[in-house]
């Protein structure tokens, strides 16, 4: 990495809010967050010298197109800031920290906002559902299902449980429901988690109709991630920025969050052509694998155990177990075995989802890849809470959009893990 990009501080909305139902809208969250970000980070709004705002749907969901206008908005201290709206369906988030650290990275700017955010729980299940599908290749693709991304990650489950390395072992439906318990059971932990204060009865992790009913084909209810509204906020900076800032604030450099690595793939919308390629291939998404290595080979690692941990996408479990192989945590066509072996558990060899991730702590489409690098920032910096990894120092993030056709991969560390 030529030029430094640190992480001075962040903020997130509780996931738990309906931001309707409380008389609000998505500027007000905005605000809100911006406001806590800042305040974090221990500076004022007037340092800011661009932003960047992550949303994916805002003019299906709320009528609103220019978000990146938001926080100037309702900050009168950020008018005349430049700013920006990135889209890339789930990982918008991702591709506006993209940007941001871009920007660092050709010393444009010293002090950088990303600004992550969406509203989604203003409609109807049955409306948030269609608006949610404009990321697949409508008009192309899953016309006439009633629930357009269960359905497509139905197909991935398919050819996922049909793959396996030829050894010993196969994956099961009880391995992706090892996922969703893991990852609900992480987010009772997480104060911001939507899915803290919920409990489930007997069979609700089965292939019991009743209690865990069929969505769509191979998807069950608790195999989903959530409909959530919610806005996260980071803010970044050059070396030489965080430099003024430590000696101003009385903090080390040393000790600041560092972005490390990154890896952007982008393939085509429709799913069947991306199957079609990994068809035959050790990765059932090559270009998946390839934004991974991205991010390993910049940060100068060789894999995912020189990771304290990893904050990854689970829009459905399936997600989260094609990721398994693809980050590189069990060879090709054997991510059943880190499930088996406990390997991702909190506790385990390397830990995955801490937060709870999509399926336990939410997924405001847009604020995600925001999210997953607050989160791992606050755990190589201890302050995690009580979703903390002990003695995290370097972490990872996969974020993906759509049916993998956008992909963001981070490596996030101190200095004493560079």
């Amino acid at each position: 990495m030529a030029q430094g990009v640190y992480f001075l501080g962040g903020a997130q909305t509780d996931f738990a809010r309906n931001v309707a139902r409380e008389g609000k809208e998505l500027a007000d969250i905005v605000q809100e967050v911006t406001l806590a970000a800042a305040l974090d980070a221990r500076l004022d709004l007037a340092e800011l010298q661009s932003i960047h705002v992550g949303n994916a749907f805002g003019e299906l969901f709320t009528g609103q197109a220019q978000m990146g206008a938001l926080p100037a908005t309702r900050l009168p201290a950020l008018e005349g800031i430049p700013a920006a709206r990135h889209e890339g369906a789930c990982a918008s988030g991702s591709l506006a920290v993209l940007a941001a650290s871009a920007e660092i990275e050709a010393d444009r700017y010293g002090c950088v906002l990303v600004v992550g955010a969406e509203q989604e729980r203003n409609v109807s299940g049955e409306l948030a559902a269609r608006h949610l599908g404009a990321a697949a290749w409508t008009g192309h693709e899953g016309e006439g299902v009633r629930y357009l991304w269960p359905h497509m990650f139905s197909e991935i489950t398919e050819r996922l449980l049909a793959r396996s390395s030829g050894g010993s072992g196969a994956p099961t439906r009880a391995h992706l429901a090892a996922i969703a318990q893991k990852n609900f059971a992480n987010a009772k932990k997480n104060p911001y988690a939507q899915t803290r204060g919920w409990t489930f009865g007997p069979g609700a992790f089965d292939d019991d109709d009743a209690a865990n009913p069929v969505v769509t084909g191979r998807v069950r209810r608790q195999d989903c991630g959530q409909v959530t509204d919610g806005a996260v906020a980071i803010v970044l900076a050059s070396r030489a920025f965080a430099d003024a800032h430590a000696a101003r604030t009385g903090q080390r450099v040393t000790a600041m969050p560092r972005l490390q690595g990154w890896g952007h793939r982008t393939a085509t919308l429709s799913l069947a052509d991306k199957l079609a390629r990994g068809a035959g291939q050790p990765y059932l998404v090559p270009h998946l694998r390839a934004a991974v290595t991205d991010a390993y080979r910049r940060a100068g690692i060789g894999g995912p155990f020189e990771l304290s941990g990893i904050e990854t996408h689970d829009c459905f479990t399936v997600t989260e177990y094609l990721a398994l192989d693809h980050l590189g945590i069990t060879p090709p066509g054997e991510a059943f075995r880190a499930i088996e072996e406990r390997t991702c558990e909190v506790g385990g060899r390397l830990p995955v989802n801490p937060s709870g991730g999509l399926i336990g702590l939410g997924h405001p489409v847009g604020a995600t890849g925001v999210r997953m690098v607050l989160d791992a920032c606050r755990q190589v910096s201890g302050r995690a809470g009580d979703t903390q990894i002990p003695g995290a120092t370097r972490f990872g993030t996969l974020n993906i959009g759509g049916s993998a056709t956008t992909v963001v991969s981070f490596v996030w560390g101190t200095e004493g893990a560079a």
